[in-house]
């Protein structure tokens, strides 16, 4: 499939930041025609028609997300956009916000006139200083320029747009975290439901968004949401951004409809793998998704084909690993990764992080056990299910997949105290 450029069009393009630049090529014409030409029920209904749904890796559909908010309600209602990325492999959102912010704050007044919302906060990854810098120009821009403010675009419409940076936790990129985080306290994910949409941010309804999602919204208005869900496949309507990083020759982020087989994405647009090696492994949505094998590589990209085989699609960051690299030390980098960012809150995920990296840690260095591998099991399934967030559920579901894919080399270390990938290399040289 060729690259279909829907978010991605002015990625390289210095003057895409600027407003006048992005006026003169038809930005906010899609929020105009939303605000004068649409009632706020015809927007949300577009955009379920679409069938968008949330990329920032849960997959929800976003039109139907937008309905759950009630209109009835007398409390101010909110927007969250998520740009707290911080998803190992994932790297997609940062070129939105520095190539072309303003398509972002033109899905922001979309959604805000769909869903009724007055206020919106864009909560911005710490470490995102660039991106962050060029956000906030933009926004000041569309303020100067009568865009945002009292009079968006000069109807009758009010919306305040806040930008608030986060501090590096990777926690607060769950939703009701990020929510904990807003409100100025220890970004601890909460109980649900109540649901965001019900009791959000400052106890209000919240529509909680990613940045490409609402990235998507100006050509979906534009175009129509049927003409977007037709770009891609069934029940994934659409392109998505894929962060391709690893052991290919051209990483980078790359654009394709929903469906588009890995193979393409890895060969075709990554130009294969680096040095002309075999293919080993995959982790195709972020350091969540447990991880495919090389005769796994034809699966569609999508939230539905991902999960028949039980993976995920996630954020889209996908990592590709050749033969040369050890699944246990794969597995060491992403568990030191969910331990050292697991926020405590829940027992099994505080204790249970720690200990996979411990016990792996322990194998890596020659000094596994025989019965490590019923441990790290164990220790998988008693993660699974029982905690507040997704974050202890992400972290087992990456072991399983290391464990059940490539055990061999798990019991080879623990057997030989070394990796079988040492004695390869010493028979070829």
């Amino acid at each position: 499939m060729p690259i279909v450029k829907l978010v991605s069009e002015y990625f390289g393009n210095e003057q895409a930041k600027s407003l006048d630049w992005y006026r003169q090529n038809g930005g906010y014409e899609a929020a105009r025609r939303a605000i004068f030409e649409m009632a706020p029920k015809q927007v949300t209904d577009e955009v379920i028609k679409s069938n968008l749904r949330g990329l920032g890796g849960a997959g929800f559909p976003t039109g139907k997300k937008w309905s759950f908010v009630p209109a009835d309600d007398s409390k101010p209602k909110y927007l969250t956009v998520n740009a707290d990325e911080a998803e190992p492999g994932t790297f997609k959102d940062r070129y939105i916000l520095e190539w072309d912010p303003h398509r972002l704050i033109e899905g922001i007044i979309i959604c805000s006139w769909a869903v009724g919302i007055h206020k919106a906060y864009i909560y911005v990854r710490g470490e995102y200083v660039r991106p962050y810098r060029i956000l906030k120009a933009a926004v000041e821009e569309a303020y100067k320029e009568g865009i945002l403010g009292e009079h968006v675009l000069g109807a009758d419409f009010k919306l305040d747009v806040h930008i608030h940076r986060g501090a590096g936790a990777y926690i607060c990129g769950e939703e009701t975290g990020l929510l904990e985080s807003l409100e100025g306290k220890k970004g601890w994910p909460r109980l649900k439901p109540p649901f965001p949409a019900i009791i959000g941010l400052f106890n209000c309804p919240t529509v909680i968004n990613n940045v490409e999602t609402l990235s998507h919204l100006r050509n979906i208005i534009l175009k129509g949401g049927e003409w977007f869900a037709d770009i891609g496949v069934d029940r994934n309507g659409g392109t998505r951004l894929f962060a391709l990083s690893g052991r290919v020759k051209r990483p980078g982020v790359y654009e394709l409809p929903m469906g588009t087989p890995m193979r393409e994405l890895i060969y075709e647009h990554g130009d294969g793998i680096a040095g002309d090696r075999q293919l080993k492994a995959i982790i195709p949505g972020g350091a969540s998704a447990p991880v495919l094998t090389a005769d796994q590589v034809d699966i569609p990209m999508t939230f539905d084909d991902l999960a028949k085989v039980g993976s995920m699609l996630g954020s889209a960051g996908i990592v590709v690993m050749d033969e040369s690299v050890c699944m246990v030390k794969a597995m060491h980098t992403i568990a030191d990764f969910f331990a050292h960012e697991s926020c405590g809150q829940c027992t099994p995920c505080r204790q249970g992080t720690g200990w996979v990296y411990r016990i792996v840690s322990r194998i890596l260095d020659g000094h596994g056990s025989v019965d490590d591998m019923k441990t790290l099991e164990s220790a998988k399934k008693n993660m699974s299910g029982t905690s507040i967030c997704a974050l202890s559920d992400g972290a087992a579901m990456a072991y399983g997949g290391f464990l059940s894919k490539f055990p061999e080399e798990f019991e080879y270390h623990i057997k030989h105290k070394k990796c079988d990938l040492q004695e390869k290399r010493m028979a070829v040289a």
